[in-house]
């Protein structure tokens, strides 16, 4: 008798096309326009990716901008040319108030926005090291100002954030730069403000929060299958050079994975990345060396309880 095969686990591929992290001097292939957030995000869903996790930029600056009218230039023509969930950052940049930060995801309703769980240093200066001739004037102190700046996102900005857009049906990927931020989200379910299966992004690598060791990720997974048991879907990034390593042991845990150029400029040891279509390439190799599958758009719907791309506003 032939004993049926087993399906094999659906691992969600997160694309994080452009992020407000590194500035355009730092490599030709940063995307800025909303041509270039287009033609990237698009490719990175014919890669593999099933979310694209965005933000806009100053075209001719190249600086981070949450202003509704730049989103509007990209988002339909990702909707038009695949069948991604589109993921809408509501952490803009740490510079930005929390009202400037949600405009975008209140005004599109998309079926995923970002959302930070808790107030924490956010140190871009240590780039400086590494970077040190810019094109643009506001490059060089937007990373020298991060030795003095708090990112704000109080219990009182959550929960703003929470129920302005959890009224349109638009769920969240719940960014977790530290142990304590996953105790915050406990918080947020005990009061019923949130609703399973939570999509628990863990962040490991940004100087402010917690580090890239192996055993950082496990005390995240461990912390994380305590406070939540199987009511959650756990996702990590590592930044910079942690990407890769961080997927794959997240993979082998169980996890879920994002990759991009709002992550990691690099595609290995001095070398950019070219586009972050090959980032998704390359993790997609982790998840099918491990005998795993990447889940589709609606595979990705499916496990995180999803509102339908129809529902969105753009």
């Amino acid at each position: 008798m032939t004993t049926p095969r087993k399906t094999a686990r659906k691992v969600i591929v997160t694309c994080a096309v452009t992020g407000s992290i590194h500035t355009p001097s730092m490599s030709p292939h940063l995307p800025v326009t909303p041509d270039q957030i287009a033609a990237e995000a698009i490719a990175a869903v014919e890669a593999g990716a099933a979310i694209v996790h965005l933000h806009a930029r100053d075209p001719d600056t190249g600086r981070p901008t949450q202003d509704p009218e730049l989103f509007a230039r990209f988002l339909p023509r990702i909707k038009q040319a695949t069948k991604a969930v589109v993921n809408i950052t509501t952490g803009g940049s740490a510079t930005m108030t929390v009202e400037d930060r949600l405009r975008p995801a209140a005004h599109f309703q998309p079926e995923v926005a970002s959302l930070n769980m808790g107030t924490m240093n956010f140190g871009l200066f240590p780039m400086l090291n590494r970077f040190t001739e810019f094109q643009h004037d506001w490059e060089r102190p937007y990373l020298e100002g991060s030795r003095d700046l708090v990112f704000k996102n109080t219990f009182k900005d959550i929960e703003h954030i929470l129920k302005t857009c959890s009224g349109n049906g638009t769920r969240f990927e719940f960014e977790c730069y530290d142990i304590s931020h996953l105790y915050t989200l406990a918080h947020f379910l005990d009061r019923k403000l949130v609703t399973p299966p939570l999509f628990v992004q863990s962040v490991f690598g940004i100087l402010g929060g917690i580090g890239p060791h192996p055993e950082d990720v496990m005390h995240m997974r461990r912390t994380a299958d305590r406070l939540f048991g199987d009511q959650y879907v756990w996702s990590v990034l590592g930044a910079g050079r942690n990407q890769m390593p961080i997927a794959t042991q997240a993979l082998a845990l169980g996890g879920n994975v994002r990759v991009g150029l709002e992550d990691n400029l690099w595609a290995g040891p001095g070398r950019l990345a070219t586009s972050n279509a090959e980032q998704v390439a390359m993790v997609r190799k982790l998840i099918e060396g491990l005998a795993l599958e990447v889940a589709t758009p609606d595979e990705a719907r499916a496990m995180l309880s999803l509102k339908g791309g129809d529902a969105v506003k753009f």
